[in-house]
């Protein structure tokens, strides 16, 4: 049966399972990972079915619906991240590292490959790291009397750490393989993984890193992207500003300084200029 152990979070293990009824916490889910201990059969994402077998990991983001058809007995881990977990955090989980978890979830909601929906892993180790991890939290839900709180915790930091750190990789073809690791996408991938660090951000920053001369990189980047570097730097905080705008109920200071904009009127004017809308419009739009 489903459970909260930590408030707005929710870990559920069903074991042996032949059914599985449509899961009543969708449009209240944020994020959720779904493990497959046992079993195979298939489950339709999104109106497309794919297969599972033992050991498939899924990940969902909002909006995502799915059913799990079993062939054979299943035994499923889920752990949910319900939408008002990111909201009222001060109050809520003091103790929590709140927003490092926001921001890892947030890297997979923003990434081109969380589409595959079925985790890939670049190494077999990772993959056995998740496993393990999940499975540590599923046996510390089911000490229902003597959970330990702080093995929850870490676990979970270390689980969305990993998902993070493999979901861009991709096991297809090789030509893929290649453009994903060619000079460009790590310099967006760069840009990504350091977006709240403005300094490693500048021009003459990248161009160290990626050993160009400063007058070039931004010309190699248009090149290669037909986007300005400083306006793909822009675009990609303001589609972080709209995550916050949907999922916290951050002050737009508080958003502002997270993501290096000199006060919430220079996030406003940015927000508007590229969006055609204000902040407070957007949001008070999502209601």
């Amino acid at each position: 049966m489903p459970r909260t152990i930590i408030e707005n979070i929710v870990i559920a293990q069903y074991k042996d399972q032949t059914f599985f009824e449509f899961c009543k916490y969708t449009t209240i889910r944020f994020f959720e990972i779904l493990y497959f201990k046992k079993g195979n059969g298939t489950i339709k994402i999104n109106g497309k079915t794919v297969t599972y077998s033992a050991k498939s990991i899924f990940v969902f983001i909002p909006d995502d619906i799915y059913i799990v058809n079993p062939e054979t007995e299943t035994t499923t881990v889920a752990i949910k991240f319900l939408k008002s977990f990111f909201r009222n955090t001060a109050s809520q989980n003091e103790t929590l590292p709140v927003n490092d978890w926001f921001r890892k979830i947030e890297e997979i909601l923003n990434s081109e490959s969380h589409e595959l929906r079925e985790m890939q892993f670049e190494t077999d180790a990772d993959r056995a790291h998740l496993v393990a991890l999940v499975n540590m939290v599923a046996t510390e839900y089911l000490n229902k009397q003597s959970f330990d709180i702080f093995i929850i915790q870490n676990s979970l930091s270390v689980i969305l750490h990993l998902i993070a750190r493999n979901i861009q990789f991709i096991n297809t073809s090789d030509s893929v393989k290649e453009v994903k690791s060619s000079k460009i996408q790590q310099i967006i991938n760069y840009i990504h993984s350091n977006i709240y660090n403005s300094d490693l951000l500048s021009t003459k920053s990248l161009a160290e890193e990626f050993h160009m001369a400063d007058n070039y990189i931004s010309e190699y980047f248009k090149k290669h992207t037909d986007v300005s570097l400083k306006k793909y730097i822009i675009n990609y905080k303001l589609k972080l500003v709209e995550t916050r705008l949907k999922y916290t109920d951050l002050q737009y200071s508080e958003i502002a300084a997270e993501l290096g904009f000199t006060d919430s009127s220079h996030l406003n004017k940015t927000f508007q200029s590229y969006k055609g809308t204000s902040l407070s419009t957007f949001r008070a739009n999502l209601a």
